[in-house]
């Protein structure tokens, strides 16, 4: 018996030895991003033939007169569409459009364009979230087979990524700021055109990994992500809520996750707020991981970089923003004339269900912006390899933080023909507001009974 026990020690050891684990680039390389990247790992100049500027440095001043909370207005008021894409004329640009949006242009020929104007690199992040990201550039690495990370805090953990768990370590941690307030509304679509809203309510966002005060040492600020939601509207999901708490090491610890339901005045704990379960919050139309383009734990694909390409993806949509729900909502999809794309640099990674694992949408394509690291398109196909959903994001500039922010999206069920908009800002006073870092103590099971209400 004990000899067994010697040999599985053994044989345990053995297997944890040669498990992945994913380091740091060399000195040499992290320089780089003092010279030819931009401090959080784009490609500093622009391109071939300027239709993609050199990054100069990003949008970091705040309008005059700017007081948080406060609308932030369009940086190009007076900017025109330089190109129109739409089903007539898609295949042409086939090569910079994602094959979901391609499919939406055909799906909706008579209402759905794409309108292209000039690109703006705005993207741009606070000089100590540049400090971090260059330390990071060394020391940071992926366990657990690429699920769990070591070694970043408080900027880009990969600027310079080498594999597609990497790369959507970069969303997951991407900056946004520190600790804001989110009011919003979920909508969705039916076939024939209705719309409805699903939800409105007020989300806290809080991210300890970017704590300015705080550090990288093991075992503090290990969650990278507090998010507590409070619904407002409709009358029967008033008082609801909901709390996640994501750690850095996903690899070994699950998310945190509980919900208060106003009914029965009682909070539970919720571990299938993750994945593919349908997310109750937008009436089931999109799943949890879904949410943000993408969130929570990457245990369910083998992730892929298929590498760089330059496409049109929506960016500074501060005027959409600024809008009126009714006037951003068309029947099936945004009202095209509210929505900027613009001609940008991203990385393209591959997701494909892992061995031994399931999830309803078994392969999915991802777009990530090379310098805010987000998220901005997304395909999802089904288990025969057939598209099957379509997501974009709407991405603001936000230069008081400075930031690009990108949590708003949109998702298309391209079979179905419904579609939903989630985490609208339009018609919200203060959104996405920066605000005093909360007690830890707020992001709580006992902080959501003591909130309860009906």
């Amino acid at each position: 018996m004990i000899k067994r026990t010697l040999i599985t020690a053994v044989v345990l050891a053995a297997f944890t030895a040669s498990a992945p684990v994913f380091a740091g680039v060399t000195p040499e390389e992290a320089a780089t991003l003092k010279s030819t990247l931009t401090f959080m790992g784009g490609q500093k100049a622009g391109n071939k033939d300027g239709s993609i500027p050199t990054w100069d440095g990003g949008l970091t001043a705040a309008p005059a007169g700017y007081k948080a909370g406060d609308p932030r207005p369009d940086p190009f008021p007076d900017e025109k569409p330089t190109l129109q894409i739409s089903a007539k004329n898609e295949a042409q640009f086939g090569d910079k459009l994602s094959d979901g949006m391609r499919a939406v242009l055909r799906k909706y020929p008579d209402s759905f364009r794409i309108d292209v104007y000039p690109t703006h690199r705005t993207a741009a992040a606070p000089q100590w979230v540049y400090d971090n990201t260059f330390k990071n550039a060394t020391k940071a690495k992926t366990t657990h087979n690429g699920l769990s990370l070591e070694g970043a805090y408080g900027g880009v953990p990969f600027p310079i990524p080498k594999d597609g768990f990497e790369v959507m370590w970069n969303h997951l941690l991407r900056w946004r700021g520190e600790s804001v307030e989110i009011p919003l509304s979920v909508w969705v679509g039916s076939a024939d055109g209705k719309r409805t809203m699903a939800v409105a309510a007020k989300d806290d966002h809080q991210f300890p990994y970017y704590y300015k005060d705080g550090s990288g040492d093991k075992g503090k600020n290990s969650e990278f992500l507090l998010l507590r939601q409070m619904q407002t509207e409709p009358p029967f999901k008033a008082g609801e809520q909901i709390l996640l708490r994501d750690p850095l090491d996903l690899g070994a610890k699950e998310r945190q996750a509980w919900q208060y339901l106003s009914g029965q005045r009682r909070v539970r704990r919720a571990p299938t707020i993750a994945f593919d379960t349908p997310d109750f919050v937008a009436s089931g139309m999109n799943y949890f991981d879904e949410v943000f383009m993408f969130l929570g734990s990457l245990e369910r694909y083998d992730w892929k970089l298929v590498g760089k390409r330059e496409m049109y993806v929506p960016y500074n949509n501060n005027r959409f923003v600024l809008a009126k729900t009714n006037d951003v909502l068309s029947p099936h999809h945004l009202n095209p004339d509210k929505m900027r794309w613009e001609l940008h640099r991203v990385w393209v990674v591959e997701a494909n269900l892992a061995p031994g694992k399931r999830h309803t949408v078994p392969k999915k394509r991802f777009y990530i912006d090379e310098d805010s690291w987000s998220v901005l398109l997304a395909d999802g196909y089904d288990a025969e390899g057939k598209l099957w959903r379509a997501q974009h994001a709407v991405p603001f500039v936000a230069p008081d933080i400075p930031a690009v922010v990108s949590t708003t999206m949109t998702l298309f069920n391209l079979q179905a023909g419904t579609w939903l908009v989630n985490n609208l800002y339009t018609d919200q006073k203060g959104a996405y507001k920066v605000v005093p870092r909360r007690p830890e103590s707020y992001f709580s099971p006992d902080a959501l009974a003591g909130a309860g209400m009906r």
